[in-house]
């Protein structure tokens, strides 16, 4: 049984249209978030631990491969990619990646959150599909037969000690571990290297689009609606509109000291019902 380490192709700068909303992307500022490297450091940790190969995979564009060939430069066996929008949501992306990864992988590793949507549910979704358990916001992990042994952060500074029964899909905070540099014979054998494309299923390409992101456009707040002034008169729903026949006492100017000022104020606004 392999490892899998489930990684995602985000723009880290995207840039945002203020008045359409339209997010424009590009590949020269993509790649791996500091959450999906840890995933991917600790799925290689695993895989040396029990000997057993680490599958790298991904879902999007051929542009997304960029993060496979990286992941096959520090260690990775195998890379392959589904096809899929970059909009897909993330119940579309689980289901692809789970029929990609074909036979139950021992651990698949994931990111706790992705730098594009924040979410960080492709997890639990894959969990389901793989029919596996899942533990999310790990910032340790440690094989023990059956098992694998996993700490995460709790709120005031307390950590809780898991026992994640296999098979399982945990996802790691990104200062867990940092990723491994590529060794010159890694980087050289990518470019021999291939990287196995997998079409999304047909249901789920057509869910990808029917379920894409809304058409968005500037916010324009709704107008409020106010009662209709009760005067007849064009000059006195002028003045009721205007607040001008509001009895209200005039303003003031005083010259006092600070604690005779004080004093004035707090009065002040304890007519106006502040306590």
């Amino acid at each position: 049984m392999s490892v899998v380490a489930c990684l995602k192709w985000a723009d880290h700068r995207p840039d945002v249209d203020p008045l359409t909303g339209a997010v424009r992307t590009d590949w020269r500022t993509s790649g791996m978030s500091d959450a999906d490297r840890a995933a991917l450091e600790w799925a290689l940790r695993l895989g040396e631990a029990w000997d057993a190969p680490v599958l790298a995979a991904t879902a999007g564009p051929p542009a997304a491969e960029a993060v496979l060939v990286e992941a096959l430069s520090v260690g990775a066996a195998r890379a392959v990619r589904v096809d899929l929008p970059t909009e897909a949501p993330s119940d579309v992306v689980a289901a692809a990646l789970a029929a990609a990864v074909g036979v139950n992988p021992r651990v698949a590793l994931c990111g706790v959150w992705s730098v594009d949507r924040g979410s960080g549910s492709v997890p639990a979704f894959l969990a389901a599909e793989l029919g596996a358990a899942q533990a999310l916001g790990l910032v340790s992990l440690a094989p023990s037969g059956d098992v694998v042994l996993a700490e995460r952060r709790l709120d005031r500074g307390a950590r809780e000690r898991l026992r994640v029964p296999l098979p399982a899909v945990c996802s790691v905070e990104g200062a867990s571990a940092r990723l491994r540099r590529a060794s010159l014979p890694g980087v050289l054998a990518t470019t021999r290297a291939r990287v196995d494309v997998v079409a999304g299923p047909p249901a789920l390409m057509r869910s990808a689009v029917r379920s894409g992101p809304a058409q968005s456009g500037p916010f324009r707040p709704r107008a409020k609606q106010l009662p209709a002034p009760a005067s007849t008169s064009a000059r006195e729903r002028v003045l009721e509109l205007t607040g001008a026949l509001t009895d209200r006492d005039p303003p003031q100017t005083l010259v006092l000291d600070p604690a005779a000022a004080a004093d004035v104020l707090l009065a002040r606004l304890e007519s106006w019902g502040y306590r």
